[in-house]
């Protein structure tokens, strides 16, 4: 194995990898969202592929919790705060279906500690809610959860 030699201190080069919405991950969902700030609201807008499928012309359970999840996540950037899933719950009201237009929203709740609660919600375009998610996100120091030994 070798040894990488630097002349100077390391740069940390941010890329995306994330499932949901990176832009550096080839396999990423590219999932977009804007903030409604009237409604309070991150908002996404997509149809989903042929290859999220489980049921046959349907979404893949674990799709519609990882969009709902995403969404809710999404909230953290607005207050500049780095939180992780610590509880997901979904509630699969109505099959989820591939190639049609869905809206995907999430709104805050209640901020108790470092615990911030979430709802989100995946519609379809005559506005029936088809998912519904709470989680509840771990607000965190990434200085120290995310940092390696160096060797």
């Amino acid at each position: 194995m070798a040894k990488r030699v630097t002349d100077g201190p390391e740069l940390s080069v941010k890329k995306n990898y994330c499932f949901g919405c990176g832009s550096d991950n080839p396999d990423s969902m590219r999932l977009k969202f804007t903030y409604d700030k009237k409604r309070g609201r991150v908002v996404c807008r997509l149809r989903l592929a042929p290859r999220f499928a489980g049921p046959p012309g349907y979404a893949h359970g674990g799709i519609i919790a990882t969009i709902l999840d995403e969404a809710m996540a999404k909230l953290n950037k607005l207050h500049d705060v780095t939180a992780v899933t610590g509880q997901l719950a979904v509630d699969y009201l109505r099959p989820v279906p591939l190639g049609q237009l869905l809206r995907i929203e999430a709104r805050e709740g209640d901020i108790k500690g470092r615990r911030r609660f979430r709802e989100g919600e995946i519609v379809n375009k005559n506005g029936e809610v088809l998912a519904r998610g709470t989680g509840v996100f771990i607000t965190i120091d990434p200085g120290k959860i995310f940092s390696r030994p160096r060797r």
